[in-house]
């Protein structure tokens, strides 16, 4: 039998599939998603929740022209199958491939790009007031988890929402609570008779009539409705949001095709802002993800009949070492508190809360909170842990500057995802941090060669007397021996790993191992290279800087970050500060671009981040000061090789490099 998900290239196909076949298209897509996921890995347990929702939303609205702003994004993979995306789905999240999250550049049916949560109804009223602003009639509705409900942001769509009262329909897709049939059904059949359009003009008249009784009309008309909200409250729980402005729909079972069709079908006609509940179950329809929704939220390749994830042998990640250092010196300080939002699994603050319940706290998707939270804990003697993924601290700016650095507050922030996240994409990538906390007062910002320097920092940072940030990248550590016992280190103090005189690298971070693969590269030719761990990229070790910035010949940094205003930067403005004229420096790191989603050796080689593309850059700019520096027929530097013997063996490392990367 063919598959009627074969014959869909967008929704208008979608229309012309005759009610009773929808069942079958919603098991279609199901086995598609797992097929699909079970190679490339993804978002599988939110998007098996909302095929029926994404089937009646399609079914009943006329996408593009009704517009769907789909909250965080990664719950868009039935829209992708459904808007003319299913001959590209097996390249979802993959290099040069469909983006895991809406993205507007993709196609027409995206009208909005989003990987964080809580923005929808802010910008579906946006869409909404542009509309009424233009005199068009189309439809805007946003989608949002109840876990992205836990985002200031969403209340404050939501207040301005019912403030102005535009046309626009917000549907709260609720998943984590277990649906009873007897008040899921009753509370759908009383909110499909409150608010049909008979029913709404009968209430009307009703009101209209008590009020015209002289006297006692006012009071009476306020009485029954106090009556009507007494009712509605005991049957159907949106109290909240009709307070808010917004009538109340539902809940509704989300997971029946001809309950959430009707619904839609009744709504699209309501005036005002409307909010529809809907109950989901998070990973419909496969087992493993109905019993574990959060562990296959995020899902690694896996075997679909075991439920197995496909094994890679890795050392262990950061994340886990983070977690295990977090709970080595918790248990020897019961003042130290973790704290997530929303990603405990994600940041490894759940084993701690394993093994510490009351001194951990997950406050969801509210970093704002979590960073005010962490501030007032620590001035009553506590000493919290913010384990917040850098791209996520972003939200949080502004309490990072106002309630943490301007009273010198000692909060750690763990930022986990630092750096080139991968998969993820542009919305995820950990590359802006250094520069938005640097140039923070009072801020101390680190990052740790390897996993064991990372424990050190952990402790350093918790027990410094100020707010102290350390990024760490995604995935596995170097496999390095741990220090059996963690110390404290010098604030702004790096470590030389190797001397050398011709060129000094600084590298930071992630990107020390690169660097020492790289000056192996360099050293083959013959050049004398030093490698600094740099550690901090705020205080820099200016005493290092300077030392070889007088000795050597040349200067290299390296960071996974945005150049502009990252560790680079900092090593400039202290050779600035410094007065020291004519130092030859080359920055490496991220260009001004938007970096996509992909692989991320692939994305490290196109950076040319990598050590072949490392010593390209290198050797491409050190031949620039050989030129430089033998313009008047001196050849100080180089020794009696001179520039032919050296750009001869440059030549041949080349040849090398490319043929052992190509093989």
């Amino acid at each position: 039998m063919d598959r009627i998900l074969d014959q869909i290239k967008g929704p208008d196909d979608l229309k012309k599939i005759d009610r009773k076949e929808l069942p079958r298209l919603a098991k279609e897509i199901r086995d598609t998603l797992l097929g699909t996921i079970s190679k490339t890995g993804g978002h599988l347990s939110s998007n098996l929740g909302v095929v029926e929702l994404t089937i009646a939303l399609h079914y009943v609205f006329n996408s593009p022209r009704d517009k769907f702003i789909w909250d965080v994004g990664h719950q868009s993979y039935v829209h992708k199958l459904l808007t003319g995306r299913l001959d590209r789905f097996d390249t979802i999240r993959q290099y040069d491939g469909l983006c895991g999250f809406t993205k507007r550049e993709e196609c027409e049916h995206d009208h909005w790009n989003c990987g964080h949560g809580g923005t929808s109804i802010s910008a579906a009223l946006g869409f909404a007031k542009a509309r009424d602003l233009k005199n068009e009639d189309n439809e805007v509705v946003a989608i949002i988890g109840d876990g992205s409900l836990t985002a200031g942001m969403a209340f404050e769509g939501l207040n301005h929402t019912g403030h102005i009262q535009n046309d626009l329909i917000v549907v709260l897709n609720d998943n984590e609570m277990s649906i009873s049939a007897n008040v899921g059904g009753m509370s759908a059949h009383l909110s499909k008779i409150l608010t049909g359009q008979v029913m709404m003009k009968i209430k009307k008249e009703i009101d209209e009539l008590l009020l015209a009784i002289p006297g006692i009309g006012k009071e009476i008309s306020r009485y029954a409705h106090r009556i009507d909200e007494a009712i509605k409250g005991v049957f159907i729980p949106g109290r909240l949001f009709e307070d808010l402005g917004f009538r109340y729909v539902g809940p509704v079972e989300g997971h029946n095709l001809d309950v959430m069709i009707e619904t839609f079908e009744t709504v699209k006609d309501l005036k005002g802002p409307t909010l529809l509940h809907v109950m989901t179950r998070k990973g419909k329809g496969y087992e493993q993800a109905e019993e574990k929704a959060d562990v296959w939220h995020g899902a690694r390749p896996f075997d679909i009949a075991t439920g197995e994830f496909h094994q890679k042998k890795a050392h262990p990640a950061y994340t886990a070492v983070f977690a295990d250092a977090l709970i080595e010196l918790a248990k020897i300080d019961e003042k130290i508190i973790g704290i997530t939002a929303a990603m405990p699994d994600g940041t490894g603050i759940s084993k701690f809360g394993d093994v510490f319940p009351d001194r951990t706290f997950d406050v969801g998707m509210a970093e704002q909170h979590a960073v005010s939270f962490a501030g007032a804990l620590s001035l009553e003697g506590f000493r919290p842990v913010a384990a917040i993924y850098s791209t996520f601290l972003q939200r949080a700016y502004d309490q990072v500057v106002h309630d943490i650095c301007l009273m010198n507050i000692p909060v750690t922030f763990a930022m986990d995802r630092a750096g080139i996240v991968g998969e993820d994409g542009a919305t995820h990538q950990g590359m802006y941090d250094i520069a938005y906390l640097r140039t923070l007062p009072n801020m101390v910002v680190m990052a740790p060669k390897d996993e064991n320097e990372m424990r050190h920092m952990l402790k350093t940072a918790i027990y410094h007397n100020g707010p102290a940030a350390i990024r760490y990248p995604r995935g596995s550590g170097l496999g390095v021996p741990l220090d059996a016992e963690m110390k404290v280190m010098e604030i702004g103090k790096g470590e030389v790993l190797q001397d050398g005189d011709d060129i000094a690298i600084f590298a930071y971070g992630h990107m020390v191992q690169p660097a020492m693969e790289t000056a192996d590269l360099l050293i083959k030719e013959g050049l004398s290279v030093a490698v600094i761990n740099a550690r901090f990229a705020k205080p820099v070790d200016q005493e290092l800087v300077l030392r070889y910035a007088q000795s050597a010949s040349c200067m290299v940094t390296m960071e996974e970050h945005s150049l502009k205003g990252g560790f680079g930067s900092a090593v400039l403005e202290s050779i600035e500060e410094a007065g020291l004229p004519g130092v030859n420096i080359k920055c490496i790191g991220i260009g001004d671009i938007v970096l996509e989603h992909g692989a991320p050796g692939l994305q490290r080689r196109d950076l040319k981040l990598d050590p072949p593309g490392l010593y390209e850059t290198i050797v491409t700019f050190y031949d620039a000061v050989f030129k430089n520096a033998t313009a008047g027929g001196e050849k100080k530097w180089f020794g009696g090789n001179g520039k032919q013997s050296f750009l001869k063996k440059m030549k041949k490392r080349q040849v090398k490099v490319k043929q052992s990367v190509n093989g």
